[in-house]
């Protein structure tokens, strides 16, 4: 629907995004090392790693030459694979737009801390949907509409940069192309619980997000925020007509 671009939200507690670029980092080293792998270790990275709803729940169990890491922690690790770099793309540029505003909010170690448990909620709500499922789920998205939802509660008036059917760029406030974001996760969670997409753990990242963000936020930074903060581009200046002065 939209692909968000930039925006001039600066920082107004940390200096640095510190955890922001590292989560991008390391999304993109573990794609990077699965990506030049052979496919039969990509293939146990998503078995491994990937969060699987049948296992959770019991009704299935993994092979044990496939298991990486303990049961628990695929809740968490699912979040850090990609299934190609369009995947991980997409999921990088929401949080290099959005991250670093919500990690200003709640502090590094707090924002570390929510990305997790967002991640976790969409593995949980993906499971919740679909709990016989046998399919690993694989990707940030849960985590990272997590941090889409905390944005929009924070700073719905902000302008938001963002390239409207992959083709108009568009200065927009942040709560009409993040509620239309946000209100398509549901729809599709309701229509279309087959698809490859797992909408289920979108919802469950927005609805972890939403509650966190609120609770976890430093003492004094307020909610819907109404300061309007327009991207470069588009700031005005107002100026003083000069009125002409006869000369006698």
């Amino acid at each position: 629907m939209f692909i968000p671009l930039h925006d001039a939200n600066t920082l107004k507690h940390i200096r640095v995004q510190y955890v922001t670029i590292g989560l991008i980092a390391a999304n993109l080293l573990l794609w990077a090392l699965t990506a030049v792998a052979p496919q039969a270790v990509g293939e146990l990275a998503a078995l491994g790693l990937g969060f699987i709803p049948a296992v959770a729940f019991n009704y299935a169990e993994l092979d044990p030459s496939f298991v990486v890491v303990p049961e628990g922690a695929t809740y968490l690790t699912y979040a850090f694979l990609h299934l190609d770099f369009w995947h991980l793309a997409s999921n990088m540029l929401f949080l290099w737009v959005f991250g670093d505003n919500v990690e200003d909010a709640l502090g590094h170690l707090r924002f570390l801390i929510f990305y997790l448990l967002c991640a976790a909620a969409g593995a949980l709500f993906h499971a919740l949907v679909t709990p016989i499922s046998e399919g690993p789920l694989i990707g940030a998205s849960g985590a990272i509409s997590g941090v889409v939802a905390a944005y929009f509660i924070l700073h719905p008036r902000v302008r938001l940069w963002v390239l409207v059917f992959l083709r108009i760029p568009l200065p927009l406030p942040a709560f009409i192309p993040l509620t239309l974001w946000i209100g398509q996760q549901f729809v599709m969670l309701a229509l279309n619980l087959d698809s490859m997409v797992s909408w289920g753990a979108h919802v469950g990242g927005i609805i972890a997000g939403a509650f966190l963000v609120v609770v976890m936020r430093r003492k004094g930074v307020p909610l819907l925020d109404r300061q309007v903060v327009l991207p470069k581009a588009v700031e005005t200046r107002t100026s003083v007509p000069q009125i002409p002065r006869s000369q006698s």
